[in-house]
């Protein structure tokens, strides 16, 4: 029996239930070329994003979004690096996850990037819910994207994320993409992560 998107997951296993949207929530590299997003679950997903908790409540999280099809599409898929640009351009959409590192007045957001990693988390978390797939990326030239977009200073790219609906991992232009889509899901145990647990 071959695979469809639509009987390929990929649960985790875990040493406690968790939500089901948590378990199953993976990062594949196919995602269906020819189907647009659904805007209802971008802009759910990017709510999302917007809700997450950040530090004095600064919410530095920006975002970039090129849907496919754009300019901006384009100049983000540019700037992919390594196996990042050979498959991200099937998705929907990529976001680019930037920091505003520092506020108006220029001083320091100490926590802005970990802000963003929650902001993206949530956007991730909300996007699976609502069944789109998303992968985030560190492959990509930071500089480029500022430079592209005319990002101030203070507005720093740290990840790309590309959203879409799931395809089969065939449908992936090569072998060895193939098989990291099809590989066995992997984690540290959880009391390797626990340095005190009192």
């Amino acid at each position: 029996m071959s695979m469809t998107a639509e009987t390929f997951t990929r649960g985790a296993e875990t040493s406690a239930p968790i939500l089901p949207t948590l378990a199953e929530r993976w990062s594949p590299r196919s995602f269906v070329a020819t189907e647009a997003i659904d805007e209802t679950a971008l802009t759910a997903a990017l709510e999302a994003a917007r809700w997450a908790p950040s530090a004095a409540n600064s919410q530095p999280a920006r975002f970039i979004v090129a849907r496919r099809g754009s300019a901006a599409f384009d100049t983000v898929a540019s700037s992919l690096m390594g196996f990042n640009s050979v498959w991200a351009g099937s998705a929907a959409v990529l976001i680019v996850g930037v920091a505003e590192v520092a506020d108006a007045e220029g001083k320091p957001r100490r926590w802005a990037e970990y802000d963003l990693g929650q902001a993206l988390a949530h956007l991730s978390v909300q996007a699976h819910h609502d069944g789109l797939h998303v992968h985030q990326m560190g492959g990509f030239d930071a500089a480029a994207v500022s430079s592209a977009f005319g990002l101030a200073e203070n507005l720093v790219p740290v990840t790309v994320t590309a959203l879409g609906t799931l395809d089969t991992p065939e449908a992936l232009p090569d072998e060895t993409l193939r098989a990291r889509e099809t590989a066995p899901r992997a984690r540290v145990p959880l009391s390797e992560l626990l340095l005190v647990n009192e």
